[in-house]
């Protein structure tokens, strides 16, 4: 593995650095070598460092910032078969101003839809900074071959989608086809780009509750990095097992150590199965603890999630009010 060097922010040294690893994914073989040679993972020190992280107590204050930050930071999510225009709207609406007695309430960071559901988004959310998310390259499983999966996601480009959420060929990468998975996540890159220049952001989904083991996860991390990764995000939301407090947090040692080595900053994006405050706030410590105050900003760490929204809320209003309102008060997505 290369060794760190100390980080800087200049961007030409970042893509100086970058460019220096070239080798690394010049072949399949050094590509293995590589990730293979990266720092194993012990299971039991980074399961009982996320559980410690995870007993921290936000209070107050600081407790009302943090709910904010984290309304802040939703990509507030529907992707079912029934999805209809009016439900996209509605979620849109919400993104745009989740809590109709507060104006105060922070917007959520994007709304994130099926492809087919972009232009609906963007109509709906257009002049506001709330940004239009769209999963993409045969969703969840992401069993298509590339031109398929290229051609979802130029549609969603070019339907107006701000950001991309595509899922890597887990069969591949458990084949150890280290390789193609890197060539698809670039293609798929390219393919974010618009023909003024502009691109859409690239949030790559590794499924982790499908990678089997953490060694898996962190080789994962790496390679959606090298390949040009803008956010490296955990699950779809679709399987049994996705964002966990373990797995979040090696995820961000994991951007934490690749901007130390190439100087590019990089996202996370924790999806599925956080639905309470206190789940939220035991993601943002791990934030801090982990990676600092620069990540700690919907540019650079998101929650894939509907149900955490409407917890939130509530909790805000508690705090604002010293009333505990209940469900019956808040929108159902």
């Amino acid at each position: 593995m290369h060794p760190p060097p100390k980080f800087s922010s200049s961007g030409n040294e970042a893509a100086e650095r970058l460019a220096s690893m070239a080798d690394v994914t010049a072949s399949d073989g050094a590509l293995r070598r590589f990730l293979h040679g990266l720092p194993g993972v012990d299971p039991v020190g980074l399961e009982a460092r996320a559980a410690a992280l995870g007993t921290r107590s936000i209070k107050t204050t600081a407790k009302a910032y943090a709910i904010d930050l984290a309304i802040s930071m939703i990509d507030l999510t529907t992707l079912e078969g029934a999805d209809t225009p009016g439900k996209v709207r509605a979620l849109c609406a919400k993104a745009l101003n989740p809590d109709p007695t507060d104006r105060g309430t922070p917007r959520t960071a994007a709304v994130c839809v099926y492809p087919d559901m972009v232009a609906t988004a963007a109509e709906a959310v257009a002049g506001s900074d709330v940004k239009v998310a769209s999963v993409a390259t045969a969703f969840p499983a992401g069993r298509a071959a590339l031109p398929v999966k290229l051609a979802d996601t130029a549609d969603a480009v070019a339907a107006g989608a701000d950001e991309i959420d595509m899922v890597i060929d887990r069969g591949a990468f458990l084949a150890g086809r280290y390789l193609s998975v890197f060539e698809e996540i670039k293609a798929v890159k390219e393919t974010c780009r618009r023909e003024d220049g502009t691109a859409a952001r690239l949030k790559v989904i590794f499924e982790t509750g499908e990678l089997s083991t953490y060694d898996n996860i962190r080789r994962a991390s790496w390679l959606g990095m090298l390949a040009g990764a803008d956010f490296i995000k955990t699950s779809t939301g679709k399987v049994a097992v996705n964002a966990t407090p373990a797995n979040t947090l090696l995820m961000l040692e994991a951007v934490r150590d690749f901007r130390a080595t190439t100087g590019v900053q990089v996202g996370v994006k924790p999806a599925g199965g956080i639905r309470t405050t206190k789940d939220a706030m035991k993601f943002l410590v791990l934030v801090n603890e982990t990676v600092g105050e620069e990540w700690l900003s919907s540019h650079w760490f998101r929650f894939g999630a509907s149900s955490l929204l409407n917890d939130l809320l509530m909790q805000r209003q508690k705090l604002s009010t010293g009333r505990y309102s209940g469900p019956d008060y808040v929108t159902v997505d």
